[in-house]
């Protein structure tokens, strides 16, 4: 059990700072995606892992449309 909150946490931290560098990245091109860093963000990216910070960006992207 601990061993699987510690990887949520883990995933949590990662994807928070993924967030912050594909903003980076983006914001650099003249793309503004607006995804933020928030407790719900960072729980999708940590319960979810990668395809949570796909999903995340897929809604930001939708937005756009």
């Amino acid at each position: 059990m601990m061993e699987k909150i510690l990887n949520i946490i883990m995933r949590g931290i990662l994807g928070t700072i993924a967030i912050y560098f594909i903003n980076a990245v983006l914001d650099r091109i003249g793309m503004p995606l607006g995804v933020g860093i928030n407790v719900a963000t960072v729980l999708t990216s940590g319960i979810l892992g990668f395809p949570g910070l796909l999903a995340l960006y897929g809604i930001g992207i939708y937005k756009i449309l």
